[in-house]
Parts: structure tokens; C-alpha cells; sequence
């Protein structure tokens, strides 16, 4: 017996590394089971909500092409669903995974299977819940590999390592929410940020918990970097070590090198890391800290892994080198940094940015109030609570999936069609911001004819202070044409657009105190959802979604829901 296993495991192993690496495009079934799993981390321990009891969660591996077949069977008394973020979900809006957005959540004993097609896009991406707080810690890298003989247009390398920013919490996150929605203040902040889980030893009682790169001499490494953290930007550096950056939101970039990155919640950078010619007699630390505009609290820590060099000799204490990070609220870097990336703009990679608009659409984003409910203290500013919105409109969660309401043709009393097309009430968007903070909230959606070409200005607001706020769309990507500070000026700004070679992404900042303009074809028909992807602001409202109407064609037509849909 002992034999024949030994004989079957090459056997397995060789047929998994041919199924990603074989046919031209093949079917790939993976099971999440949602379970419980008690982690230690800063000498914390607790029970939090896992796919199959890892944390972080599994890697997903497809090529260009593939289907994928994914059943997550929900073994916990929270309800949840799966978002495969920047996966564009061609007609199959069913499987995108926001909760009361395209379905309902799958609730404890139920499964569901995602099913979909990966169409035209290669890259690094992630999975993570899509309810509540739990994506703190259900989330994974989704790597798609491009087609198969199909290269990548740089140096292919030698190996390649996603690294996977998150935040550990020593308390339970849903709780955490759950005491801000009642009180209308802040959230308490994370206790660590970690890499693939690990928070690194600048934190006590954490120097086991290191992630360790161990590299070889004159060497490439592809480095999937993806920024999985709740609530906080990051900036990333590898001391003494320059990073090449080739892709960003599983698109191809026009190369740069840099020192250091800054990524957003929902954003993934591909760098490579070329490695010193000869054995450098010293290790380099990996530091990743937050880039932090608002005024609230933050999680002023720093997380830290180790580039370690391969070696015959094994050599103890050696020197321990340490990048420098840019400020907090280097806000000038930030510009610089997003200003460097380009589309590749190729014969074989083209930036198709839409030239002739259809829909000029203003969006302001920013922070609000609510009123205190009668006999209730609250601790937003000036004791109301805290909210979020869009053209002041707060975006209220309904009670059943958005997506069936459409398409089943249920949508009265679900939302209205008439979300709208720039604010109501005109002010200094930057400066002395009204006296009136107060949102409205409702459950508004904004209706596209099929094939629609938009281009979409988002503009911060000072209400309650300017703040960088990362604006996530699904089923789509979109290209970023151009950001300023200010007031966006509709006469001056758009002769400085970029309509060659903007970088295309899922996930932008709104910068700080400015503006961003991006365009996008409304050519895949369903319900989308768009929100600031600092998880806090979502809670509190900053959310909306486009309603992409079918085309005449038969290809151009949402199709229908699958059989295992879960019901509310």
C-alpha cells in the first residue's frame, strides 16, 4: 500500500501541474468550505470565519480562457458570499458575489457554485467575502495565467510569489462593525497589517510569524503583490532592491522601476524583483505602512517580512537592512507614483479608450452625517453618525438581490432607476464645506443602455475633511484619463486628458482633495456595483450600482440565473 502511494502522489501532483499548464482552455472545479478556525496571532487567539481553515485562503490558479467551477458550502452561522474581484463576469453577473447586489447571501447549511468564464484577461486578482466585515479574513490571490504558449511581454521569471497584504484584528471584526453601527462613530482600527497572514516581528510577541522570501543570486521573481487589507492603503518597499512594475489590476503596464509602491484595497501590482549578482551577505526587510489622508484613527503600525539570499554557508547574524517608506500622508508621491502608470497600448495589448462619450456623468464622494435617532447618544461629529455617500446620495442595502429584482422584473419598492447624474446642490466641493452635512439614503441605481460609452468624473469632498478614497466597479475595467486637485474644472481639465495610453484597473483613488476622470463601454449586461473599497466607508453608505441593460443580440443578453441561486 505504502508503495502505490508513493506511486500515486508524482502521479497527482504531475496531473494538477499539466491541468494548469496543459490544454488550450479546460474546466477547473475548486470547493471553499467556510468554517471556523481558531488563529494565533500576537499572542491572540481566536475563532474566525476560514475558507477550509486557512488564512489566508487558497490560491486559485486558471489560465486565459478557463472556466471555473468554485462550490462554497457555508459551514458558519454568518452568511456569506465570494467576490472574484476584477474578474470581469461577461454575462455571467450571477457569480460576481455581493451580497444583495447580484445575489442573496448563501446562508449556514446552503452551497452555491460560482460559475464562470475567464474572457480576455490575464493576471494577478484576488477573491474575498462580499458581506459585513468578513472579507478580513476570507480572501486569496486568483491567478490567471496567460494562454498557454502565450508569453508575458517581459522577462519571464524565474519564479513567481504572490504576497497578499491584509489586517489582523485580535478582536472579532464583525463585532467591531457592529458597535459602530449602533454608536454611528469610527470603527477601532486593526492591531497588525500582515503579509500572506503574517504579521512580521516589528510587532510583540509576532517574530514567528514572519513571511520569509527566500531567493537565489541573479535571479528574476515576479512578485503578485495584492492589497487585501480593510481599511488602509499601503506603501511597500524591499530594502536595498528596486522593483520593476509590469501589470497593475491584471493589466499590462508600461515598465518602470521604483523603490516603493503604493497599492489601495482592491488593487494588485505585479513587480519584478531582480536579485543581487552574487550572495549580498546580509538580509533586507519587506515593509508595507498606511498612506493615511482622513482625519479618523488609523492603524499606525508597520508590517514586515524578510528577503533572505540562499546561501552554502550558513552564516548567523547577519546585517539587517531596512527601506525608507515615504510619510503617512505623502500625498505627492501618491501622485507621482499613479501618474507613472500606462497602458502598454501594443498592437497585441491596445488601450481601447472610448473617444466618442455617450454619458458625461459627475459623481461627488465623500463623507456625511445622519441625524441621532430620539433618545440615543451618538458618536459621530457633533454627537450625529457617521455616513458616506455618492451625489449625497447613501446607498441603503436591500433586503433581496438587485440583480433577480431586474430581472424578474420585481424592482418596484426593491430600488429606483433614477440615481443621479451629478450632485443636487452645487457648493466648493474642496473648500469651506456647507454647514448642512446630513445625507439622504436610498436605494438608487443608474441605467445604462448596452454599450453605452461613459465618462465618469469622481470628485472628493471636504465634508468632514478631504480624504483619498480607492472607488472599486465591478464588471468592468475602466481607463483612468485624468486627476488634479481641486475643484474639477468641466472647461479646462479634459484638454489634459489621456486618451492614448491611460492605465485601464478595477480599483482607482479618488485622490485627496481632487478628482478623477475614467472612462468606460457599458458592454456587459447586468447589475454592478461600485464603492469605496475602505471597507468602513462602504458600511457607511459610500456605494452605488449600474444597471447595464441587455443588447439586441443574443450574445449581448444577460443570462438566466443559475438553478442553486440562494434565496434570501
Amino acid at each position: 500500500m505504502d508503495g502505490f502511494v508513493r506511486i500515486m502522489f508524482p502521479i497527482v501532483a504531475i496531473t494538477l501541474i499539466l491541468s494548469v499548464y496543459g490544454v488550450a482552455s479546460t474546466t477547473r472545479n475548486y470547493e471553499f468550505n467556510i468554517q471556523l478556525q481558531n488563529v494565533t496571532r500576537l499572542c491572540h487567539t481566536k475563532s474566525m470565519v476560514t475558507v477550509n481553515g486557512k488564512f489566508p485562503g487558497p490560491r486559485i490558479v486558471a489560465r486565459e480562457g478557463d472556466r471555473l467551477l468554485i462550490k462554497v458550502t457555508n459551514h458558519v452561522s454568518n452568511n456569506i458570499t465570494i467576490h472574484w474581484h476584477g474578474i470581469r463576469q461577461i454575462r455571467s453577473g450571477w457569480a460576481d458575489g455581493p451580497a444583495y447586489i447580484t445575489q442573496c447571501p448563501i446562508q449556514t447549511g446552503q452551497s452555491y457554485v460560482y460559475n464562470y468564464t475567464v474572457v480576455g484577461q490575464r493576471g494577478t486578482l484576488f477573491w474575498h467575502a462580499h458581506i459585513s466585515w468578513l472579507r478580513a479574513s476570507v480572501y486569496g490571490p486568483l491567478i490567471i495565467l496567460p494562454k498557454l504558449h502565450v508569453p508575458y511581454p517581459f522577462t519571464k521569471p524565474y519564479k513567481e510569489v504572490p504576497i497578499i497584504f491584509g489586517e489582523w484584528f485580535n478582536t472579532d471584526p464583525e463585532a467591531i462593525i457592529a458597535q459602530a453601527t449602533q454608536t454611528g462613530g469610527g470603527p477601532n482600527v486593526s492591531d497588525a497589517y500582515t503579509f500572506n497572514g503574517l504579521p512580521g516581528p516589528l510587532y510583540n510577541c509576532s517574530a514567528k510569524d514572519t513571511f520569509k522570501l527566500k531567493v537565489k543570486p541573479g535571479k528574476t521573481y515576479l512578485l503578485r503583490l495584492i492589497n487585501a487589507a480593510l481599511n488602509d492603503e499601503l506603501f511597500f518597499s524591499i530594502a536595498n532592491h528596486t522593483l520593476k512594475v509590469v501589470e497593475a489590476d491584471a493589466i499590462y503596464v508600461k515598465p518602470f522601476d521604483t523603490e516603493t509602491l503604493i497599492l489601495a484595497p482592491g488593487q494588485t501590482t505585479n513587480v519584478l524583483l531582480k536579485t543581487k549578482s552574487k550572495f549580498p551577505g546580509a538580509n533586507f526587510l519587506m515593509l508595507a505602512r498606511p498612506y493615511v489622508t482622513g482625519q479618523g484613527t488609523f492603524d499606525n503600525s508597520t508590517v514586515a517580512g524578510i528577503l533572505e539570499y540562499e546561501s552554502s554557508v550558513h552564516m548567523k547574524n547577519l546585517p539587517l537592512f531596512k527601506p525608507t517608506l515615504p510619510s503617512l500622508n505623502d500625498t505627492s508621491f501618491v501622485t507621482k507614483f499613479s501618474n507613472r502608470l500606462r497602458s502598454l497600448a501594443s498592437a497585441q495589448f491596445p488601450a481601447n479608450v472610448p473617444q466618442k462619450i455617450d454619458r458625461h456623468l459627475f459623481f461627488t464622494v465623500g463623507l456625511g452625517t445622519s441625524p441621532c435617532e430620539k433618545n440615543q447618544t451618538c458618536q459621530g461629529p457633533n454627537g450625529t453618525r457617521f455616513a458616506a455617500s455618492i451625489n449625497n446620495v447613501s446607498f441603503v442595502q436591500p433586503s433581496v438581490a438587485l440583480l433577480q429584482s431586474h430581472y424578474f422584473d420585481q424592482s418596484k419598492g426593491v430600488y429606483s432607476p433614477y440615481f443621479p447624474i451629478n450632485p443636487l446642490h452645487w457648493f466648493n466641493y474642496t473648500g469651506t464645506p456647507p454647514n448642512n452635512t446630513f445625507v439622504s439614503n436610498d436605494t438608487k441605481l443608474m441605467v445604462l443602455p448596452f454599450n453605452t460609452s461613459v465618462e465618469l468624473v469622481m470628485q472628493d469632498t471636504s465634508i468632514l475633511g478631504v480624504e483619498s478614497h480607492p472607488l472599486h466597479l465591478h464588471g468592468f475595467n475602466f481607463f483612468v484619463v485624468g486627476q488634479g486637485f481641486g475643484n474639477y474644472d468641466p472647461n479646462k481639465d479634459p484638454k489634459n486628458f489621456n486618451l492614448i495610453d491611460p492605465v485601464e484597473r478595477n480599483t482607482i483613488g479618488v485622490p485627496s482633495g481632487g478628482w478623477v476622470a475614467i472612462r468606460f463601454l457599458a458592454d456587459n449586461p447586468g447589475v454592478w456595483f461600485m464603492h469605496c473599497h475602505l471597507e468602513v466607508h462602504t458600511s457607511w453608505g459610500l456605494k452605488m450600482a449600474w444597471l447595464v441593460l441587455d443588447g439586441k443580440n443574443p450574445n449581448q443578453k444577460l443570462l438566466p440565473p443559475p438553478a442553486d441561486l440562494p434565496k434570501c
